[in-house]
């Protein structure tokens, strides 16, 4: 299959992954709110760590496909797309990217080579890229010029986002914020288009569907049980969408949906920085969730509709209940201490990418949460995060399984 993701834990096979570029160079203080950084990562030191990452997973029998790479094979591999994916991405850019859309549709495609092209359209196209005198604008005379008519995507290394692999299909997302909507086109024309996954990968939500829904929060609990988070940046009315979507599908084996509902805050922007699974009865979770947490089952009906209710018992009953476990264990981030839980929360110490059964990488600043997992039996690999961790994701945020081992 092009896609078989049906657990968190199973050995890994493929992931997909963004080598950080210079959008990360194009953030300016002025602009890092908007584009949804707290800080200016440090590019050189950046791409070391996640070249480390890299070879971490190659030397764990993972093969690493980049984004990058597969979109320009996708162009490569029908020429009429080149024309389409510039314009589509033109129209998500913003004001002054539709003002000036002919100037930027000529550049972008005077650019020949696929993958110079691709790159161009992440690192962001500045005014004078495309012959415009700024100086002759009134914004610009009045010190408030846009020094970019398409924005750089800083965020593009968290690949987890824009689009998720679900059973053996995919979700194309629609992201919550404007800054990160054009990440999805990637994933639209690779699932689309791409010759490895062309017409293989049934769609289980679309950007048409209005409602947000973003990688972070969905996670392949089995073969049989999804479990997606309702959290800033995925709307319950996005969530019960899917679901009928999934639950339409024959060949889909999922019939139950658990839906967590955490709070609804930056620290917490997805599920995946609160909870994830690092073994198979075993998780790891923040404890600052667990006072508001309240969960809810979407079951398959007959016919595919969705029916919905909530389950009786806390977290580790209705894991144990779906899973098939007599005894789940909850993992705390930061173990007891309330400090150390923040912190490391903070800079993703829940964020875990499970690779196997009990083996997970982690951020080595993260040594608090990191010691209770290998308390708790599980082989923690541990990588640098100082410059990563900066755009606010962990080692999960910053990969797209596309298949594990059955």
């Amino acid at each position: 299959m092009a896609i078989q993701v049906y657990s968190e834990i199973a050995p890994l096979r493929t992931v997909l992954l963004h080598r950080p570029g210079k959008e990360l160079e194009h953030l300016v203080p002025d602009s890092m709110e908007r584009l949804l950084f707290d800080d200016i990562p440090f590019l050189a030191e950046a791409q070391r760590e996640h070249d480390e990452f890299s070879r971490l997973l190659n030397s764990q029998g993972v093969k690493t496909l980049y984004l990058a790479d597969l979109m320009a094979e996708t162009l490569c591999s029908n020429e009429n797309l080149k024309e389409s994916f510039i314009r589509e991405l033109i129209s998500e850019s913003g004001a002054l990217a539709k003002r000036y859309h002919e100037e930027l549709y000529r550049y972008l495609m005077d650019i020949e080579d696929p993958k110079k092209l691709v790159l161009n359209t992440m690192i962001g196209i500045r005014t004078e890229d495309i012959g415009l005198i700024r100086w002759k604008q009134l914004a610009a005379k009045m010190g408030r010029d846009d020094q970019f008519v398409m924005d750089p995507m800083p965020n593009l290394y968290f690949t987890r986002d824009p689009f998720a692999s679900v059973g053996h299909g995919a979700t194309i997302n629609k992201m919550f914020f404007s800054a990160r909507c054009r990440e999805t086109i990637y994933g639209k024309y690779i699932l689309k288009y791409h010759p490895d996954y062309c017409g293989k990968v049934p769609l289980y939500y679309t950007p048409d569907e209005g409602y947000s829904l973003e990688g972070g929060d969905i996670l392949n609990l089995s073969e049989k049980v999804l479990a997606v988070g309702s959290s800033q940046r995925t709307s319950p009315n996005a969530i019960e969408r899917m679901a009928s979507l999934v639950f339409s599908d024959k060949e889909s084996a999922i019939s139950t949906i658990l839906v967590m509902d955490i709070p609804g805050i930056r620290a917490y922007m997805h599920l995946d920085t609160v909870f994830t699974q690092v073994d198979a009865d075993k998780f790891v979770m923040h404890p600052g969730i667990m006072p508001a947490l309240r969960l809810y089952l979407l079951e398959r009906g007959r016919n595919g509709e969705v029916l919905i209710r909530q389950p009786d018992g806390g977290l580790k009953k209705v894991l144990e209940t779906l899973l098939g476990i007599s005894d789940i264990k909850l993992l705390m981030c930061g173990g007891k201490d309330s400090i150390a839980a923040q912190r490391e929360q903070w800079n993703d110490g829940s964020n875990t990418l499970c690779i196997a059964p009990g083996k997970v990488i982690t951020y080595d600043r993260n040594y608090v949460t990191n010691e209770q997992l290998s308390k708790n039996g599980i082989t923690v690999l541990s990588i640098d995060g100082s410059e990563l961790s900066r755009g606010r994701g962990g080692p999960r945020c910053m990969s797209m399984p596309l298949t594990r081992q059955d």
